[in-house]
């Protein structure tokens, strides 16, 4: 028996629709559709409705005219992150309950890695991730193991594609890795982009097994030191090892409105509420930022209107995570970018220069109430977590339904609303 390393990958199936289906068994079978923010287009769908020729991204009222007017009862739900979200925390704490080494890629991917056992005990290892997820959570995992994060990625679309492998497949022979490069085209490597299959179409690269085959010198040459690594990783050499959860250097909030704004008013309160979310998350993170950036947005695609974009930079004495600090901030900086007479479709605000709490530059000429600002931010996230998001807020933030998202179609949170729990007739 080996006992060599060996990297896995989870990944669940459709994931946003797998949730919908848990708490709604009568989405089973049935094409399902997880619409974007304001239910604009497809982010995720049903095996049901790809095999209807639904594409990633199709809008909304396209599905509605080709489908839907034509009798084809396709099921559109509007996106429930908050319960995504905490579905996605179920599944990775039932996989680290089984492995230890976990990479949380994304809210439905996560690598795993196997050090120091034999190929048998992999192979039980990762069918119990299989069906426990499935039986603890109601969520379809696949799991794809191999000697390389890019070949383990490369073995879950085959256990996703092909069903005689039970939602897992295993490469760990040099005769399997053959022959999986050889049936993965290229443009589905974990790391080949759409840009570079321009190139590789005129150099009649096609499979993954065509790219291998390349010298190490033409890859770096096209592609860089990043697609030099998805070689070597693809011929079996393992490069790039477990990561780990790193602090974010920038953060955003951003939204589309669900009714376009107009006055000054709307536009405080909603800059105010993604600032104050900013805040929050450097917070979390132990960081603060030196740079706020707002920038306000009308709708592209309404081409009967007049269109306007612009962005304005705050920079702070000193870097902050203080919610009145980056609300008055980025406020100043929306009176220097609003103009009457548009309708805006989005705002967002981005902080950078992030930096940990302990690495704070100080400023001789700027005196800072940090006490009785840590203060009142303690308060707000204390009591925010005990009562819900936004029960104890700024003045300012006002009402935030005034941009509330267009969800026609949203599920109820069933897992983290008390007032929402699934009920059921007997």
């Amino acid at each position: 028996m080996s006992a060599e390393r060996y990297f896995g990958v989870m990944d669940c199936n459709n994931f946003f629709v797998s949730c919908e289906r848990v708490f709604n068994p009568g989405l089973e079978g049935k094409p399902v559709v997880v619409l974007s923010n304001n239910d604009g287009c497809a982010v995720s769908r049903s095996q049901e409705a790809k095999a209807l020729g639904i594409k990633m991204g199709t809008p909304a009222f396209k599905i509605a005219q080709e489908y839907l007017s034509k009798g084809i009862n396709v099921q559109m739900c509007s996106s429930n992150y908050t319960l995504y979200a905490d579905m996605s925390r179920r599944v990775m704490r039932i996989l680290r309950s089984i492995v230890g080494e976990v990479e949380v890629y994304s809210i439905d991917e996560s690598f795993i890695e196997f050090r120091g056992m034999g190929l048998e005990r992999i192979k039980t290892l990762s069918r119990e991730i299989v069906e426990k997820v499935a039986r603890f959570t109601g969520i379809p995992v696949c799991v794809g193991v191999a000697k390389t994060k890019t070949l383990a990625k490369v073995a879950n679309k085959f256990a996703k594609k092909y069903p005689g492998y039970r939602r897992f497949c295993f490469i760990s022979t040099e005769e399997q890795r053959l022959a999986a490069l050889k049936l993965m085209p290229a443009e589905d490597v974990w790391g080949i982009g759409y840009r570079t299959m321009k190139r590789f179409n005129t150099e009649g690269i096609k499979t993954a097994y065509d790219f291998t085959c390349r010298h190490p010198y033409w890859i770096k040459k096209t592609m860089g030191v990043c697609g030099l690594r998805v070689y070597e990783e693809l011929n079996g050499r393992s490069v790039i090892s477990l990561g780990k959860a790193k602090d974010k250097k920038s953060i955003t909030t951003s939204r589309s409105f669900g009714t376009m704004v107009e006055s000054i008013e709307q536009l405080q309160t909603a800059v105010s509420n993604f600032a104050t979310s900013c805040a929050q998350k450097l917070r979390a993170q132990s960081s603060a930022a030196l740079y706020a950036t707002v920038y306000l947005m009308t709708n592209p695609f309404r081409e009967d209107l007049p269109q306007y974009f612009n962005s304005a930079v705050v920079e702070f004495p000193q870097a902050t995570s203080s919610s009145l600090e980056l609300v008055e901030g980025t406020l100043s900086a929306l009176d220097k970018i609003y103009l009457p007479g548009f309708k805006y479709k989005k705002a967002g605000v981005l902080v950078s220069g992030i930096v940990p709490n302990g690495h704070i530059q100080q400023n001789l000429y700027y005196e800072q109430n940090t006490e009785k600002l840590s203060r009142i931010d303690l308060l707000m996230d204390d009591v925010n977590r005990r009562w819900g998001k936004g029960a104890l807020h700024l003045a300012v933030q006002g009402n935030s339904a005034l941009y509330n998202l267009k969800r026609e179609h949203l599920s109820c949170n069933y897992t983290t609303n008390l007032q929402e729990v699934i009920t059921v007739r007997c």
